[in-house]
């Protein structure tokens, strides 16, 4: 047993010290996936976005008569002169970062490109996007997104077309990539960009989510954007479909963060074929988190030698608890 991967502990999903310290580890230190360029297909709406308190804004400033490309697209902060480093992909995906501290695009998503150039996903127009706020860590919800256990007995419709069966989950560096049927290589395509963004392909449409964190650890908004080529009737039958998903997952979520706030579930050992998708992020997760905490005790050891305070008048004080 002691080969087999554990959880994160509950007090993880509950603790709002520890989400202050993933919010510089993890949030402030990733790319996060804003939408494919037809999310900003209007030139007069300014599409705002919030993210672990970071506030970025995305407007598109090309000429009406012009394609979208990166210079037509212009992600700021709240402050409009403050430039926010942002990539478009040359399949039309743009993500942005929160802070001067991320790595560059390529080397984040290592291979990303390779996998998602294979798609244009500028032919499906944006239909809708909708928003509102959950009673779960943000972590909840991805584990629940990284495997499919739960998908048989919690999403019958999902199951009827995309069985379980075939359900496999490959890791790469920052992003999964979900299959859920290898002979539907055009439908079924599922992808998660770490930490909390993602990009699902199926039934005839496309549609994305993010799971936003808040200084509440038990609360998080989410936020889902729609597209699709069809009428509007054949849209609404689509997006009647992914929501029924969409409500069974949120539903899931607020009770298995009741379990961890309760203490009615505390860890426990992760399938490593079934749960690999769960396995790959929680460690991303703890690693990013553990080299913070050292860095930041080894700045905070650093300034008290510098200021040559005399043996015993300062203590140690008291670390963050991440084990």
């Amino acid at each position: 047993m002691n080969s087999l991967t554990r959880t994160l502990p509950a007090s993880w999903f509950c603790s709002s010290a520890l989400y202050q310290l993933e919010r510089r580890a993890v949030f402030l230190k990733s790319w996060h996936f804003l939408g494919p360029v037809t999310r900003f297909q209007n030139r007069s709406e300014k599409v705002t976005y919030e993210i672990a308190q970071v506030t970025v804004i995305v407007e598109n400033r090309s000429p009406e008569h012009d394609g979208i490309d990166i210079d037509g697209i212009t992600v700021y902060a709240e402050d409009e002169n403050t430039k926010i480093k942002s990539h478009l992909t040359p399949s039309g995906l743009l993500f942005a970062t929160l802070s001067e501290d991320t790595s560059n695009f390529e080397d984040f998503f290592e291979g990303l490109e390779e996998l998602t150039n294979k798609v244009d996903f500028t032919k499906l127009p944006h239909r809708r996007s909708i928003s509102y706020e959950g009673n779960f860590n943000w972590k909840t919800m991805i584990d629940g997104f990284q495997e499919c256990l739960h998908c048989q007995y919690t999403h019958p419709t999902f199951s009827k077309f995309y069985p379980p069966t075939f359900y496999s989950v490959t890791n790469h560096k920052n992003f999964s990539q979900h299959m859920a049927d290898p002979s539907k290589q055009s439908d079924g395509l599922f992808l998660y960009f770490f930490p909390i963004c993602t990009l699902n392909v199926y039934g005839g449409g496309m549609s994305s989510f993010r799971t936003l964190p808040s200084p509440k650890p038990g609360v998080s908004r989410m936020e889902f954007d729609y597209y699709h080529a069809g009428t509007d009737e054949v849209f609404e039958e689509y997006f009647k479909f992914v929501r029924q998903v969409a409500i069974e997952d949120f539903e899931l979520c607020e009770k298995a963060q009741e379990n961890l706030e309760r203490g009615v579930y505390g860890e426990g050992i992760l399938n490593p074929v079934k749960e690999n998708g769960v396995q790959f992020y929680q460690q991303r997760v703890k690693e990013l988190v553990y080299q913070q905490h050292s860095t930041e005790k080894t700045a905070k050891d650093e300034r008290i030698n510098a200021a040559q305070v005399p043996a015993g008048v300062v203590g140690e004080g008291k670390a963050i608890a991440v084990q």
